[in-house]
């Protein structure tokens, strides 16, 4: 039993960080009505731009704290994040308003490229690390209930504590303010959003800065758990499967949907990897969503979409 709630609780926690990047492309589809392939680059440059600011501003201000120099790593980070969003707005968005989904999604592809060349060229490609001071050593707990106790990561637990806090709020702001509201509407319909006087530039602006906040986020988690490399974009493709089993419209549902695909995983290499040769968690999320998408399309909590004719 004690096992058992250990790969519980590590897959709940891996769950919540598969959220925060799902979040991510909830956040753009629901303003945008289209799926944000940058997403996985946004995470990825992000968490450059943190590294590299972390290690450059202590030689450029001279001072030695490493608190202060990952606050101000992770401020400046947001930054820079908020102007990628600008630049997207002014440069791209702007110029396909009321344009076909599939032209939009192609303009994230390329935005993809973009962000994956100039984060090379401006932090360079090696491996960097994010030391934000949260705890390597394990913890054992619940010793004098479960034999030999269960075996908990600290750094996973306050990861997963921070996602909670930023999808919480994420909610929130979608469902409590008009800002929110707005952009549900400008997902909806594009023409009718303007028609009635709701900033079309203005409102893409605010949800690539907060996709980008988000992705900052989580950039700095699995920079900190896995060290900051290109192939940290590919943390993205492990949402995909999330975002389809929650919803591509539903917050909640990305919650829902990362705590489902994280137990999923954990229980599925433990007690089935064995039996089929191993390398289940790998493979178990995909097949899980083709499994949805072959019968609930729209996922858990998506809107189900009804043509009439």
């Amino acid at each position: 039993m004690g096992f058992f709630l250990e790969t519980l609780l590590g897959g709940l926690m891996t769950g919540m960080l598969y959220a925060l990047v799902a979040l991510g492309f909830v956040l753009i589809f629901k303003a945008s009505g289209v799926f944000n392939f940058a997403q996985g680059a946004m995470v990825l440059f992000a968490a450059l731009a943190m590294a590299r600011f972390a290690e450059w501003l202590p030689k450029w201000l001279g001072f030695s704290s490493p608190v202060l120099a990952n606050v101000l790593a992770f401020i400046l980070a947001g930054v820079v994040m908020f102007a990628v969003a600008w630049v997207v707005e002014r440069l791209v968005l702007r110029h396909l308003v009321n344009q076909e989904g599939a032209t939009l999604l192609m303009a994230t592809l390329g935005i993809t490229y973009l962000l994956d060349g100039i984060g090379q060229t401006l932090f360079g490609s090696d491996i960097y690390k994010i030391d934000v001071g949260m705890p390597k050593d394990p913890l054992i707990a619940f010793e004098s209930t479960f034999q030999g106790g269960i075996l908990i990561n600290k750094e996973d637990v306050i990861a997963a504590g921070i996602a909670a806090v930023l999808v919480i709020a994420l909610s929130l702001f979608f469902q409590k303010t008009g800002t929110g509201r707005a952009l549900r509407a400008v997902a909806d319909d594009h023409q009718a959003a303007q028609s009635i006087g709701i900033p079309l530039n203005r409102i893409w602006v605010i949800v690539w800065c907060v996709a980008g906040v988000v992705a900052l986020v989580a950039g700095m988690i699995w920079g900190s758990k896995l060290g900051v490399q290109f192939s940290l974009a590919t943390v993205a493709l492990r949402a995909l499967p999330v975002v389809i089993l929650g919803g591509l419209t539903s917050v909640p549902g990305a919650i829902i949907g990362g705590l489902i695909i994280g137990v999923g995983e954990k229980l599925s290499e433990v007690y089935i990897g064995p039996l089929v040769g191993g390398g289940i968690e790998i493979w178990f999320a995909y097949v899980l969503a083709l499994g949805f998408l072959l019968v609930r399309p729209q996922g858990l909590f998506g809107e189900k979409i009804i043509d009439r004719v």
